[in-house]
């Protein structure tokens, strides 16, 4: 949720990296997928809305007159979708340096994100957190959160996989596992490159990216959105040799 997410997401809310899934050691058979590889597109947007629900019943949302509400809105003016995703947008009034995304659109920032970034470094995170939705990312890390949270298996409804009904703790286990999934170093710097694209297609500065990334690791252990996207030098290299072939 840089929030997979879920925090992104995607993200993110935010436990430290230790206690993150990590997305990179599945091969390794930390984690069994089988229950969860029957997933569809349809069911993981299910599945998301529901994510998002607990997400914002657990979290303080800004009102729309708030200051960080208009300026988050002024930040996505005409950001009403990316490639396809219809985006919807909301500010969580907590300090941590955070943010993520879900397969249903659903995209938060941190209040402590809007501090710590400029308006154009805050685009680059927010692109950063869609590419992982995007490039398949985050529908990953719900086969892992819907396995490892404990969620009964896809039910089948009228031939086709439908999401079963989930009880309200199995809603909050699932959505804490997701905005907790670790992200693998190779799906950061696609998440990365695809965030560069973002900014350009929208006519935002991709020089940010780089800023953004310098920031993030400057932070360090101050930013919580790092316990999901580990921030290292190397990343904004990459980002400064992409911008380069713009």
């Amino acid at each position: 949720m840089l929030t997979a997410s879920l925090a992104l997401a995607a993200g993110l809310g935010i436990a430290p990296a230790s206690q993150a899934l990590d997305l990179g050691n599945l091969a390794g058979g930390l984690v069994n997928l089988a229950k969860a590889a029957t997933l569809s597109d349809d069911d993981a947007k299910e599945l998301a809305f529901d994510a998002a629900q607990h997400m914002d019943s657990q979290n303080k949302i800004a009102p729309p007159n708030s200051p960080y509400a208009k300026r988050l809105a002024r930040i996505v003016k005409g950001l009403n979708q990316e490639d396809g995703l219809a985006l919807n947008f909301k500010v969580y009034l907590t300090k941590e340096v955070n943010a993520f995304a879900m397969a249903n659109g659903t995209v938060r920032v941190y209040a402590g994100l809007l501090d710590a970034m400029t308006d154009d470094e805050v685009r680059f995170v927010i692109g950063h957190e869609v590419g992982h939705v995007k490039l398949g990312h985050s529908k990953k890390a719900m086969q892992v959160a819907y396995t490892a949270s404990g969620v009964r298996g896809l039910a089948a409804a009228s031939g086709n996989q439908a999401v079963a009904q989930l009880s309200a703790s199995a809603i909050g286990g699932f959505a804490e596992a997701l905005v907790n999934a670790q992200f693998s170093q190779s799906q950061e710097n696609e998440a990365d490159t695809y965030s560069v694209g973002f900014m350009k297609r929208h006519n935002y500065p991709p020089a940010a990216a780089v800023s953004a990334l310098r920031k993030l690791q400057a932070l360090g252990d101050g930013a919580s959105i790092l316990s999901s996207h580990p921030a290292s030098s190397e990343r904004a290299t990459k980002v400064e040799s992409e911008i380069a072939k713009l």
